[in-house]
């Protein structure tokens, strides 16, 4: 559906109405103004995705979810629509459906991090450990100073009875979060190697 330049107009300064009114904690007033967006352009694809994190906000998953098909209906080949997608598929439990998403996601996008993130999570939880172990191995290599992905591969190397391999991003993590490397000492009973 093709919508008209004063349509567009309206829409643009119903969305900064919307930005404005969440930035002051207005969001039930937000949340209407998506939907006036909605009205304007069925297929307007911040309004539904924020319509989305509202529901994500609220722990209304299935409302969540119902935005987010929506927005998949309109943009499927957005790696960020597909991510959306996956995590709250995760978040409900749906994993193969999940797995399903977080992939499409990175298939349209190899760089997109946090769907390999959430795609190790997922297979650990599917419990094909060793392809998790990967996935978060490609995360570290785009995202290597954040200590997520680090903390989940040593905690499957440990269930994987990987020692030594724990050891060793125990480690590395201590080089530039220590804190992290901390918890997972307590946790695993596993020291870092000192220098």
């Amino acid at each position: 559906m093709s919508v008209s330049f004063v349509t567009r107009c309206r829409v643009l300064g119903l969305k900064w109405q919307a930005m404005a009114q969440l930035v002051v904690g207005m969001r039930e007033a937000a949340i209407l103004t998506f939907h006036e967006i909605l009205a304007l352009d069925s297929q307007n694809i911040y309004a539904m995705n924020s319509l989305g994190y509202e529901g994500l906000r609220n722990k209304n998953l299935p409302n969540a979810l119902q935005w987010f098909e929506r927005v998949m209906l309109v943009d499927a080949g957005n790696s960020n629509a597909q991510f959306n997608l996956a995590f709250t598929l995760e978040e409900l439990g749906r994993l193969p459906e999940a797995e399903k998403a977080f992939r499409a996601a990175i298939a349209i996008d190899v760089k997109a991090d946090r769907a390999w993130y959430g795609l190790g999570l997922v297979l650990v939880r599917l419990g094909r450990l060793d392809e998790a172990l990967a996935s978060f191995k490609h995360n570290t290599k785009l995202q290597p100073m954040s200590p997520y992905a680090w903390y989940q591969m040593a905690r499957v190397h440990i269930d994987l009875q990987q020692h030594d391999e724990a050891r060793d991003v125990i480690t590395h993590l201590k080089g530039f979060e220590p804190k992290v490397a901390a918890q997972l000492e307590r946790e695993t009973g596993i020291k870092a190697m000192s220098f």
